[in-house]
């Protein structure tokens, strides 16, 4: 769980570091963006090729390996005084979180029975959460008031406790021994279906959060200090929104899918729509992120539950295509900003989410009706 808190910050800082990166480095805030693209993109091209490396690998082996990794790149980052240097960085950083959500929910889930895995993927998710909650406005705040490089330089050190913890204690055991390298009910079109939708709310999400804090500053007129605050509204929706979610998951599978997919479509329209008038900006500002961690948290449970094959492999797929929905969102926003500014961004990333709602109603449609916890 540390290590979930650790990685997922590890992903999203710049977000709250745009503007204090772009001065330092003397580079354009879309060129800052592009960390959480290149990010992206590098999760995306690695996850599968690196999950099927290692398949035989034991897991403490592959933990404690990427967690040093994310150890050596965050204290790169933290003394990096180029962009280019930045950027490398951040890269490595990227191969380690290709790895981590393959590797991390069969091992946990694994211990426990299959009814209650989707609790199990929620008390990981809760942990990832708190990157929002905690993680990413903590290092805003912090990075505001030293210098970026600090909140980058504890990155490490949560690291380094996660590694050591993990190398010390977990069991050293084969993948295919696990309970969980299986799915319970595998299913080849759920498995695409869960794909795409999950690919399409990711681009559409990132499309507008990548660029928020300037939303709430330039188009909802809110001061450095209360988007401070703002962030951290944002992070407890999206903790809350896991919480629930993950009390439903192991009952309602699909339902909770769909939920989260339209509460984001919801969410992102508004901001898009009345994000100009401040009360309801923060409004549709938590239900944007009371979605965000659900969408991911169930399409995790969906992989553990319809893999065609191993687990592994599958939850690889769909980190892999998820964060490159986030590079493509992060980039796709960059290009809308100069040209219909940030409010143009929310409003094509909650069109994206209405096309994955689409995606998930219409396999729904085609499937004979069934009890929802057949998938």
């Amino acid at each position: 769980m540390l290590a979930a808190f650790t990685l997922n910050t590890a992903e999203n800082l710049p977000v709250g570091l745009l503007e204090l990166i772009s001065e330092s480095l003397r580079v354009s805030v879309p060129a800052v963006g592009l960390l959480v693209t290149g990010y992206g993109v590098t999760v995306a091209v690695a996850s599968l090729p690196l999950a099927h490396a290692v398949r035989g690998v034991p897991r403490r082996h592959v933990l404690t390996g990427l967690l040093a990794a994310l150890v050596v790149s965050s204290l790169v980052a933290a003394l990096a005084t180029s962009y280019w240097v930045l950027l490398l960085a951040r890269l490595l950083t990227a191969l380690a979180q290709a790895l981590f959500w393959a590797v991390m929910a069969p091992v946990a889930a694994g211990l426990f029975t299959p009814a209650v895995r989707g609790r199990v993927v929620g008390a990981l998710s809760v942990a990832g959460s708190l990157a929002l909650v905690l993680g990413v406005p903590a290092g805003t705040w912090l990075g505001r008031r030293s210098d970026w490089q600090v909140p980058v330089a504890v990155l490490a050190a949560l690291g380094l406790v996660s590694l050591v913890t993990i190398a010390v204690l977990l069991p050293t055991s084969r993948p295919e021994e696990e309970h969980a390298a299986h799915g319970t009910s595998p299913d080849v079109r759920r498995f695409g279906t869960v794909l795409v939708a999950g690919t399409l709310s990711a681009t559409g999400a990132f499309t507008g959060y990548t660029y928020i804090v300037t939303f709430l500053g330039d188009v909802s007129g809110f001061s450095s200090s209360a988007v401070d605050a703002l962030l951290v509204t944002f992070g407890v929706a999206c903790l809350a929104g896991v919480g629930v979610t993950g009390a439903l998951l192991d009952r309602f599978p699909r339902t909770t899918l769909a939920t989260a997919v339209a509460t984001q479509a919801v969410g992102m329209l508004g901001l898009y729509a009345v994000g100009a008038e401040p009360v309801a900006a923060v409004v549709f500002l938590a239900l944007t992120g009371g979605a965000l961690g659900p969408v991911f948290m169930t399409t995790q449970n969906a992989m553990l539950r319809c893999a065609p094959g191993r687990t592994d492999i599958a939850l690889a797929a769909n980190s892999g295509l998820y964060n490159l929905g986030i590079a493509a969102g992060a980039a796709l926003g960059g290009l809308i900003l100069p040209l219909a500014g940030a409010r143009g961004t929310f409003l094509v990333g909650g069109l994206l989410a209405v096309a994955a709602c689409a995606v998930l109603l219409g396999e729904r449609l085609l499937r004979a009706p069934g009890p929802e916890s057949a998938g």
